[in-house]
């Protein structure tokens, strides 16, 4: 199926691994020219651009100033902004339990998993609106609506995440810009199977093996596996694409049918 996106400017947060590097290579491949935002450019991001359709912009995003830094880079290389990915985000497990988080800890996790793409954002905004007809896709979490004690202060970042989504998507939609929302349930990255990740946490505390952590975690979907970052990016393209010019303000569930609701 041939997208129409050839010849636009992405905007993408959080692009050096994972979700962000996956939705960054499928937009390249559509010939999309991308403003890859990352506090490192890490090698894989390096290599894609290598042929001059990448552009990294080393920065942080979880500063006030970020997110405007990375919108200026694009529009002062390219001169317009057709899409924004907001996928920049974090998590830490709380496995000692609520009476565990700080206000320091809770501050950070809102910072980057909700503020960091609020700010994003206000800064590409009037440059979408100036597109005519643009896109806005936030990666969000199946946490957003699968509240979890051992993620308590992501699970609310998320949810609001999804709600000033929703939100935007009233008042951008008239004027031209799509807003949705992804929500994975567990994804084959870092934040899950890293030395850091929530698996690897868990094990730590609880003992046990970050493997076998990570396949009862699989096992709670209905496929029994973990969605892959490619997954993700080929929805990112979708929700992007003319294919889908009415539809916004859905947030759209990965999880390998981990969600039970309707």
């Amino acid at each position: 199926m041939e997208l129409n996106l050839t010849g636009k400017v992405a905007v993408v947060t959080g692009a050096s691994r994972g979700i962000g590097l996956a939705v960054v290579r499928a937009l390249a491949g559509e010939g999309v020219r991308v403003v890859a935002g990352a506090r490192t450019v890490t090698g894989e991001l390096a290599k894609l651009a290598a042929d001059g359709a990448v552009l990294p912009v080393e920065v942080d995003l979880s500063t006030v100033d970020g997110p405007a830094r990375l919108v200026a880079a694009a529009v002062s290389e390219y001169g317009r902004v057709d899409l924004l990915v907001n996928n920049v985000g974090a998590v830490a497990p709380r496995p000692d339990g609520f009476l565990s988080v700080s206000d320091e800890e809770w501050l950070a996790t809102m910072n980057v998993n909700f503020l960091a793409h609020v700010r994003t954002v206000r800064a590409a905004l009037p440059h979408l609106y100036a597109a005519g007809t643009a896109a806005i896709v936030t990666i969000a979490s199946v946490n957003a609506a699968l509240p979890d004690p051992l993620v308590i202060d992501y699970s609310a970042a998320k949810a609001a995440l999804v709600n000033f989504s929703k939100a935007l998507s009233k008042e951008a939609g008239p004027k031209g810009v799509r807003v949705n929302t992804i929500s994975p349930g567990p994804v084959s990255t870092d934040l899950w199977l890293g030395a850091d990740g929530v698996a690897a946490t868990l094990a730590r505390v609880g003992g046990g093996d970050p493997a076998a952590i990570a396949e009862r975690a699989a096992h709670d979907s209905v496929t029994g596996r973990f969605t892959e970052p490619e997954e993700v990016a080929g929805l990112v393209l979708y929700l992007a694409d003319d294919r889908a010019a009415n539809l916004t303000g859905a947030n759209v569930a990965i999880d390998g049918g981990l969600l039970a609701s309707l």
